[in-house]
């Protein structure tokens, strides 16, 4: 057992996710080496400033753009779109490991005996025509369907039928344009030895331990507790996670930790124990200033940031806005250490502007000139990730 207090359990989480001190990883390589790390990043298709996951890569890639994890994932197919936190980019050698959802999807579809001579008729037309999305395929019957691992596919047949042989590995997103997805055939573009692959890992529990330390890995420090981290990992109930934990923990893969004056009990993997040292060694490290993503890994677990940061954040898209507290599409702030605030940053890419509509720091924040620094340095960064040229504030500060 590891005991911490809780400034170092901080500097470790932020380590972790390379989010303290000098960037640790750089350019497209950097970007797979960190997806490889998290295991996953969280896929949302909203565009205020950004998706979800280019927000999570560019507050820890040195030098990234969306062009490096459109390549990753459409033209050298080293990521892949597949659910795993609900919608996620996953590295693609991890492929193998979601093959009992395809099987559950594959035994859902035997449920509507249509299915079988519509996705006959999918084939068919990428066959003759190629990649395609539901707008370009018009499917005969009217079919509805809810999908087992998806989302549910409406009363569009088209959309229902791509949807479920996406969920069946039958079709991979060959690309995206804006929030449409358009499909192809899966076995163009997935090597044989990992398309068809056996699960490796088919006794259940084995497969619970796999998916729990992954999530682990993902956000750094997590408790033995309900978490919004354990998302779409079906079945995972308190027992089912028990003992997972206590497996884990008898084979020395994860490693107990005690912070001050947090009652429930931390974990972090075994491989992440020399973090835990160079927090130690190093208490001091240097300060950056970045916008977090909303989905991001680290704040999956909503109630754990507060405990450790005392942050409290809410993501208020779905709130109406009489509700609101903040905004829309509100970013948290990092400054060195600390949540100091969040942001609602609006990218105007028609005139290039990035609109910075209002800044909300926590009470206890001082506006220093070394903040107001590194804040700046933040939002020119985050102008350039956006193709903006100019910066407007659109409040008074």
């Amino acid at each position: 057992m590891i005991q911490l207090t809780n400034r170092q359990a901080r500097q470790f989480l932020l380590l972790k996710h390379g989010l303290l001190g000098e960037y640790k990883c750089i350019g497209k390589q950097g970007v797979l080496d960190f997806v490889r790390q998290a295991g996953c990043i969280q896929y949302d298709p909203i565009d205020v400033c950004g998706k979800n996951a280019e927000l999570v890569l560019q507050s820890r890639i040195k030098g990234f753009t969306k062009r490096m994890l459109e390549e990753l994932l459409y033209k050298d197919r080293s990521l892949v779109d597949y659910p795993d936190k609900n919608l996620a980019i996953i590295p693609v050698e991890d492929w193998p490991y979601f093959e009992r959802y395809r099987q559950a999807a594959r035994k859902h579809a035997e449920r509507y005996p249509e299915m079988e001579a519509l996705t006959e008729q999918v084939q068919a037309h990428i066959q003759i025509h190629g990649v395609l999305s539901s707008d370009d395929l018009k499917l005969d019957g009217d079919f509805s369907w809810q999908s087992a691992i998806h989302w549910s596919g409406g009363n569009n047949s088209s959309r229902s039928v791509l949807e479920q042989m996406y969920s069946t590995g039958e079709l991979i997103i060959h690309h995206k344009k804006g929030t449409r997805k358009y499909y192809d055939i899966a076995g163009k573009y997935i090597q044989p030895n990992l398309l068809n692959a056996p699960e490796p890992l088919p006794d259940e529990l084995e497969h619970y331990k796999w998916r729990v330390l992954r999530r682990i890995g993902a956000v750094g420090l997590l408790w033995n507790r309900a978490s919004d981290a354990w998302l779409n990992i079906w079945g995972l109930k308190a027992e089912q996670r028990n003992e997972v934990f206590r497996q884990l923990l008898h084979e020395a893969r994860i490693v107990a930790v005690t912070v001050e004056q947090m009652k429930d009990m931390l974990y972090c993997r075994a491989e992440d124990l020399p973090l835990i040292e160079a927090v130690l060694q190093n208490p001091d490290p240097d300060f950056r200033c970045e916008l977090i993503a909303p989905l991001d890994n680290m704040i999956w677990d909503r109630k754990l940031i507060n405990e450790l940061f005392g942050f409290d954040y809410t993501w208020e898209i779905y709130t109406p806005a009489v509700k609101r507290k903040f905004g829309y599409y509100v970013l948290p702030l990092l400054f060195g250490e600390s949540f100091i605030g969040r942001a609602e940053v609006i990218a105007e890419r028609k005139t290039g502007t990035l609109v910075v509509k209002n800044i909300w720091y926590e009470n206890v924040v001082k506006q220093t000139k070394q903040l107001r620094t590194a804040l700046d340095d933040c939002l020119q960064k985050f102008a350039l990730f956006n193709g903006c040229e100019t910066i407007s504030t659109a409040f008074k500060n």
